[in-house]
């Protein structure tokens, strides 16, 4: 799990891009919020995921909402999402 994830939060839905190279994970909050965050992995890294933004910080009040916003603000995610 990132570093940019707390340990008490729950990845409750996680898509990855075409390439496998990018990565979105949608999760809840003990108090109830919702957020995401994206990232990218690469081979020099070996293989991990490194977060690419700061999307984590943002709150949402239903997962829908945190759902809305990645698609809005992650490029790629509203294609992979559509492969489903």
């Amino acid at each position: 799990m990132s570093r940019r994830l707390d340990e008490g939060w729950l990845v409750f839905d996680s898509v990855e891009n075409r390439q496998h190279d990018r990565c979105v994970d949608l999760f809840s909050r003990p108090d109830g919020s919702y957020g995401f965050e994206e990232f990218r992995r690469d081979p020099e890294d070996g293989g991990g995921w490194t977060p690419v933004a700061y999307h984590s910080a943002a709150r949402f009040e239903t997962a829908a909402a945190a759902s809305a916003a990645a698609t809005e603000q992650v490029p790629w995610l509203a294609e992979a999402l559509t492969r489903r």
